[in-house]
């Protein structure tokens, strides 16, 4: 009876010991996916009020997680916009400014410590599919900053001997697609890309559903070119542009779809946003930033407003609207508190957002948010629901011929006199200048610009910061 009683209780631990605790599970840190498109307007997601593109997969994602309708890329330009997401720095604070080339002999510093290097030390696989766009020389390739793999471009997919205004203006070199650090196809056409970056980013989530990973999903689209495959062309109401967006919809299904199939929905983070608005210029073949204004290349609303949802079952409610403005530089340290990563040892500008997430607050992780563009300049201010513009030069494309079928049109270049004021809740449109309403709004906002310049500089009036740090740079002499 004794020897009976015995192994019945043995068992009984033994069962205990193989089912993991609730606190146990909890310990399980969480995977982390960021898909981020190129050039993506603000309306062009169902959700965000598409008139005419269906997105599916975006819409289902948003009723499960969370729809931030005043989230802001880093800067309003390709590389800049990268670095910010992925350091949790203003991309001025780090060197990296514009959009980076092939003649480019710059890129992000090793010494800053990226999303992948961050996760990496927590004991995440690390993958990136799709464009990089931070320097193609081999010091600054995704390989030696974090990522264990790679399939890419190097940088924007209209950078090749194919842009529509080669030769007099541009003279780019053949656009290399990437494994790794190995050239393994030139590309002549791009129809197949998001095919492909989808098929790995499934692959890899099957490859790592063991253990925690990063997984970083930067399509080249919806940049011009713009190329699609065969089994979404001509799907859309809106031409060209609507039937990339739903196949970049299908992409996040697909990815999704497989995060579900391999048990790891509920304690996965999914973040799809862009890396800013709309290039306006191409007309047909550019997204729509509506109600907003303007586009990519400027600190408006349509340049740097973008698309944000993310999902996290375990830890977010399904369905919510969040107003309160968060930006790029955000997105590092709130995952470093969602998985318990240490943050970077250098300075970052992003403040964690977890409390806004989970609805403990509905304030900003930060008091004020600062907009940058050229190599630089400080164009504006977010405060609460204001939003200043500094004297500065911006280009439009109102009043303007558009572009159509891949073909630019010109921009027309406006320079902003005065400071001007919006309330960018009850005029989404930046419609009324109320700068003279308020001028203890400006002053408030113009001594907090004060401040930032003396660490990160403004070269609109000739200050170059005390805290910015360089970014890597090669031995041109090598070359």
């Amino acid at each position: 009876m004794f020897r009976y009683c015995f192994l019945i209780a043995l068992l009984c631990l033994v069962s205990c010991a193989e089912k993991p605790s609730k606190e146990q599970k909890e310990k399980v840190p969480p995977n982390v996916v960021l898909i981020f498109t190129d050039d993506q307007g603000y309306q062009d997601v169902g959700v965000f009020g598409s008139p005419d593109i269906e997105t599916p997969n975006l819409d289902k994602m948003a009723a499960e997680g969370l729809q931030l309708t005043h989230y802001y890329a880093a800067q309003a330009v390709c590389s800049a916009s990268r670095a910010g997401i992925l350091t949790g720095c203003y991309p001025n604070r780090i060197g990296i400014h514009n959009a980076l080339g092939p003649d480019n002999t710059h890129g992000i510093n090793a010494s800053e410590t990226t999303l992948a290097e961050m996760l990496k030390a927590q004991g995440y696989a690390t993958g990136i599919f799709g464009k990089w766009h931070l320097g193609h020389h081999p010091m600054f390739l995704p390989t030696r900053h974090g990522f264990d793999e790679w399939f890419g471009i190097p940088y924007s997919n209209d950078m090749w001997p194919y842009h529509p205004q080669q030769g007099p203006i541009f003279n780019f070199p053949d656009l290399h697609l990437y494994e790794n650090e190995k050239v393994i196809d030139t590309l002549t056409e791009q129809s197949q890309l998001t095919t492909q970056i989808t098929e790995r980013s499934v692959d890899f989530i099957k490859r790592n559903k063991d253990n925690p990973f990063f997984l970083y999903v930067p399509h080249p689209q919806p940049h011009v070119p713009l190329f699609v495959s065969e089994k979404f062309k001509g799907k859309s109401e809106r031409g060209l542009y609507g039937d990339v967006i739903m196949e970049i919809d299908w992409s996040v299904g697909e990815i999704n779809k497989a995060l579900k199939e391999n048990g790891l929905e509920d304690n996965t983070i999914v973040i799809f946003t862009s890396d800013n608005g709309p290039w306006l210029s191409y007309g047909n073949h550019a997204g729509s930033a509506l109600p907003l204004r303007e586009g990519k290349g400027t600190a408006w609303e349509g340049g740097q407003r973008e698309p944000f949802i993310m999902k996290y079952p375990e830890k977010l409610k399904a369905g919510k609207v969040i107003e309160a403005p968060m930006m790029a530089i955000d997105v590092l340290p709130t995952i470093a508190e969602f998985t318990g990563a240490d943050l970077p040892t250098k300075t970052i500008d992003g403040k964690s957002a977890v409390k806004l997430l989970t609805r403990e607050s509905e304030d900003s992780p930060q008091k004020a948010y600062f907009f940058y563009y050229r190599v630089n300049e400080m164009f504006g201010v977010r405060y609460g629901k204001w939003k200043l513009y500094f004297p500065h030069r911006y280009r439009t494309m109102d009043g303007q011929a558009p572009g159509k079928d891949g073909q630019p049109g010109d921009y027309r270049m406006i320079d902003m006199e005065e400071i001007e004021l919006y309330d960018v809740v009850n005029d989404v449109g930046e419609t009324k200048n109320v700068a003279d309403e308020h001028p203890d709004i400006v002053a408030e906002i113009k001594l907090m610009a004060n401040g930032m310049r003396q660490k990160l500089g403004d070269a609109l009036l000739g200050l170059e910061g005390t805290e910015t740090r360089e970014p890597g740079r090669i031995d041109e002499s090598a070359l």
